[in-house]
């Protein structure tokens, strides 16, 4: 995969997180925007369908190039498994934020470290720390701030983050307990191929016509369902590479930025400030958040290495 001396890059491991933050924002934003015009299952189905289309050809350049062959996958219920989690999880993301602001709701589904914490206790049976209980309470605290009542937030909408954080919590731990048995890219190109198959058949059960509905679209959105579905692969890749640059302890915390990238696209797009409390809500949850991954990751060091995807706080 990467050499040592490869791996002793830490700035450019850093930069590239910052490099995934910014695709994923841009992705949530492009898809808060198109949804107000195009049907949320087309813009679900073409994200996953770039994925697959881009990796695929990646994958299919570096086998005529001799690099072999990554499109053998040797554990095929796990890939069907972990991208169907993936899908979900996109899915209440991208339905959920055409309600909420993007920061507001990218800062609730990074609840999800602490979630994994509940649930590897719960069904893992993993021991559950007093320092961890206090960071789950912390992380669920500053949540229910972003989402106080007399935000316009509380409401059955504040569940749609946090349904999204339990998913993908849920996508985590078994990608935990599972980690190792792909090559990373490998991996990828499935979380596409996967995500588009089950899209398809979805479209082809559901009311909605994607032709016509993607016929009809101006110039401008096919450019920005084309823009999201580059961001979205370009953020996961941007996360494999990094981790083959520094160690994932000092990378982790560095995907709390993404919160502030989609402040500034949420500013960008739509014009929306979060208020103060939001803020105030928002940096509880990233410093409980991080603390968890740190805490994840400093008691896995003995263990197997994780899978590029594994612990990161958002997937889009």
């Amino acid at each position: 995969m990467t050499s040592g001396a490869d791996r002793a890059r830490p700035l450019l491991g850093v930069a590239l997180v910052l490099v995934m933050g910014m695709c994923f924002a841009t992705l949530d934003t492009t898809a808060k925007y198109l949804g107000q015009t195009l049907a949320v299952l087309v813009i679900l189905w073409v994200r996953y369908a770039i994925q697959a289309l881009v990796m695929g050809a990646w994958l299919g350049l570096r086998l005529l190039r001799g690099g072999g062959n990554l499109f053998r996958s040797g554990h095929p219920r796990f890939q069907t498994l972990r991208g169907a989690l993936l899908l979900l999880t996109s899915a209440l993301l991208f339905y959920g934020i055409q309600y909420m602001p993007v920061a507001e709701y990218t800062a609730v589904g990074m609840l999800t470290p602490v979630l994994v914490t509940v649930l590897a206790a719960l069904f893992l049976h993993e021991k559950l720390s007093p320092l961890r209980a206090l960071l789950v309470l912390g992380g669920f605290a500053g949540a229910l701030i972003v989402v106080r009542p007399g935000s316009g937030l509380f409401g059955w909408v504040a569940l749609l983050p946090l349904t999204m954080a339990m998913c993908y919590a849920s996508f985590q731990l078994l990608t935990r307990r599972l980690s190792g048995l792909e090559h990373p890219l490998t991996t990828h190109f499935y979380t596409g191929f996967v995500g588009t198959l089950i899209m398809s058949a979805v479209l082809l059960l559901s009311p909605v016509d994607v032709l016509p509905a993607l016929a009809a679209a101006p110039p401008a959105h096919w450019a920005l369902l084309l823009l999201g579905g580059l961001a979205g692969t370009a953020g996961h890749l941007c996360l494999i590479l990094a981790l083959g640059l520094a160690p994932m302890a000092l990378l982790m915390p560095f995907t709390y930025v993404q919160i502030a990238f989609a402040s500034l696209a949420g500013w960008v797009a739509f014009r929306h400030v979060p208020d103060g409390w939001a803020f105030v809500g928002m940096a509880v949850v990233a410093a409980c958040g991080a603390a968890s991954v740190w805490l994840n990751l400093r008691e896995s060091q003995a263990a197997r290495q994780a899978a590029p995807s594994e612990l990161a706080p958002v997937a889009d």
